[in-house]
């Protein structure tokens, strides 16, 4: 064999030992990664602590909603019964978790300018006033419909992400078991159990975590959705009014 192909051959076999080397360093680096990392315990304290949060906004949630359909209901019958909007407007100020009473407020105070600037000598009041009534109350139903929305889509981010979060406690889990079924050589019941056992409790808060919010966020939207719906009538009716009674 030539000088050069000994080389070759000696070059060759250092590589393979090296290389087999660098796997059993990562192979050894990982068992104790997996031995003593305690991924399984975080993903799962990760989990209670996103539970904890939702159950906080969920409740809140639920509070702020109720007391915003109420007020609405309330803010409504006083408003039809009212026979003018000055009237009107001074009782609002009782329904200030109502996004409807809300929405009045801002259309009131810009028809209310409007009138004042017509009433010295400026004819804002035709034409394009009734515009500006609308675009306030774009605004406001905007301003209160992100204020609904508020705290919600982390309702999303937990029922989407904790099933996930849980499937990697669970994955993590099976690895500690089969690592501990290689270090001991045997795999009864009392070697896999503490992993499976990890891995199956993280599965469980995942979908715990995960389950009320998503119902919760789900029905909260819905809530959302019928507020909104119901300022849209507002506002037109309020239009209509506005046109009726101002700008004819």
């Amino acid at each position: 064999m030539a000088g050069s192909e000994v080389i070759q051959v000696a070059v060759t076999t250092l590589e393979q030992t090296h290389a087999a080397d660098s796997v059993g360093d990562f192979s050894m680096s990982l068992s104790r990664a997996i031995g003593h990392w305690p991924a399984s315990q975080l993903a799962m304290a990760l989990l209670v602590l996103f539970s904890v949060v939702s159950w906080g906004i969920i409740i809140y949630k639920a509070l702020a909603l109720r007391t915003a359909r109420n007020q609405s209901e309330e803010f409504l019958e006083a408003f039809w019964q009212a026979k003018r909007l000055d009237a009107v407007y001074q009782q609002s100020e009782e329904f200030v978790k109502s996004p409807i009473s809300q929405t009045f407020r801002a259309g009131y105070i810009e028809l209310a300018r409007l009138k004042k600037t017509s009433t010295e000598g400026d004819q804002n009041m035709l034409g394009g006033g009734i515009e500006n009534v609308e675009r306030a109350l774009r605004r406001a139903q905007n301003s209160e419909s992100t204020a609904l929305l508020a705290l919600t889509p982390f309702l999303a981010t937990v029922g989407s992400t904790s099933p996930f979060i849980g499937l990697f406690g669970t994955v993590w889990g099976v690895m500690k078991a089969f690592n501990d079924i290689g270090k001991q050589g045997s795999a009864n019941l009392a070697t896999v159990a503490p992993g499976i056992s990890e891995a199956l409790i993280a599965t469980a808060v995942g979908l715990l975590a995960a389950i009320p919010a998503v119902i919760a966020y789900n029905y909260f939207l819905s809530s959302i959705k019928t507020l909104e719906s119901e300022m849209d009538s507002f506002s037109s009716d309020f239009l209509n009014i506005v046109k009726r009674h101002f700008f004819r």
